[in-house]
C-alpha cells in the first residue's frame, strides 16, 4: 500500500495498492491529489528514487525533506556496527548524530564535520581494486562510500524542518501507523488478499472518521 498521509493530524488522502513505488503511479496520484485541491507544501519521504522523479515533474515547487530516520538506518547498515578503518568508524559517529539536529548552528557544525571527515578520507574512499586480467575496475571500499554518496546526494533536503517546524524531518508518524494497522492485519492473518485490501480501506476509512 502506498499511502499519502497529512502529517498535522494523521489524516490519509490517498492509498493505492500496487505491487512497488512505480513512478508512473506514484505521479498519477500527485496529479490527483493537485485536482483534489489539496495544497501540498511539503513532502516528507524515505528518497525512493520514482518517488523523487514523480515529485520532481509534478511538484516541482513542492519542498522535499529526506527522511532521517531512512538516511541514519541504511548508512548505519552499510558501515556496520564495528566497522574495522578509522573511517567507517568515524562516519558511523556522524550518522548517529544525524537526528540530534536541531537548530541551523547544529547542522552547521554537523556539515563541517562531514566536510573535514571528506577531505581527510577521501583517497581512501576513492580506493580502486583493479583486475589486470579484464581491465575492470571496481571501488575497494564500495559500502563506506556507499554511504557517504547517499548523504551526499541527500544532504540538499536533509535539513528543511529546520527553517519551518511543520516539516516532519522523518516518516516516523506514518511508519506508526503502517505498525498499528500490521497489528490489526496478524488477527485476521487467514483473510484472503482480496479480504485483507478489503479491511485496509475500512481501517483506513475509519481512522479518517476519528
Amino acid at each position: 500500500m502506498v499511502c499519502y498521509q497529512d502529517n498535522e493530524d494523521g489524516y490519509t488522502q490517498l492509498i493505492r495498492f500496487s505491487s512497488g513505488e512505480h513512478y508512473e503511479e506514484i505521479k498519477e496520484d500527485l496529479d490527483n491529489l493537485i485536482r483534489l485541491g489539496i495544497h501540498l507544501e511539503s513532502i516528507t519521504t524515505d528518497g525512493h528514487k520514482s518517488i523523487l522523479k514523480a515529485i520532481k515533474n509534478a511538484l516541482p515547487d513542492v519542498t522535499v525533506q529526506r527522511c532521517l530516520v531512512h538516511i541514519q538506518r541504511m548508512c548505519l547498515i552499510w558501515l556496520t556496527k564495528y566497522p574495522k578503518h578509522i573511517a567507517g568508524q568515524e562516519l558511523r559517529e556522524l550518522v548517529l548524530l544525524l537526528l540530534k539536529i536541531k537548530t541551523a548552528n547544529d547542522q552547521l557544525a554537523w556539515t563541517r564535520a562531514l566536510e573535514q571527515w571528506y577531505q581527510y578520507h577521501k583517497d581512501y574512499l576513492n580506493e580502486k581494486t583493479y583486475q589486470p586480467e579484464t581491465g575492470r575496475y571496481w571501488f575497494t571500499h564500495k559500502l563506506l562510500r556507499r554511504a557517504y554518496q547517499t548523504i551526499k546526494r541527500a544532504l540538499p533536503n536533509m535539513f528543511h524542518y529546520l527553517n519551518n517546524p511543520k516539516i516532519p524531518s522523518t516518516t516516523n508518524g506514518i511508519e506508526g501507523y503502517f505498525s498499528h494497522l500490521k497489528n490489526h492485519l496478524d488477527i485476521h492473518r487467514g483473510l484472503s488478499l482480496k479480504h485483507r485490501i478489503d479491511f485496509i480501506k475500512w481501517y483506513v476509512y475509519l481512522s479518517n472518521e476519528k
